[in-house]
């Protein structure tokens, strides 16, 4: 897992598959800062904001059944 670009071409798969997630995941990543230590905290609801996930990644994880049942 070490290829993390971005393929901009059209997915083979009608929700994408995951290459298209990993994609999706590869351009967030920029988002996401992580302090050099941090600790384990619980954070309120009311604190996450401003996630926005792909439709065609939240339908592939929908049909995960770890996640979506």
């Amino acid at each position: 897992m070490t290829n993390l670009e971005a393929n901009p071409s059209a997915p083979a798969e009608p929700d994408g598959g995951l290459a298209s997630l990993r994609g999706d995941c590869a351009r967030m990543v920029p988002h996401w800062a992580a302090p050099a230590h941090s600790e384990a905290r619980p954070v309120s609801p009311s604190r996450i904001h401003g996630v926005s996930v792909p439709a065609r990644s939240a339908r592939l994880l929908d049909a995960m059944s770890d996640y979506g049942d």
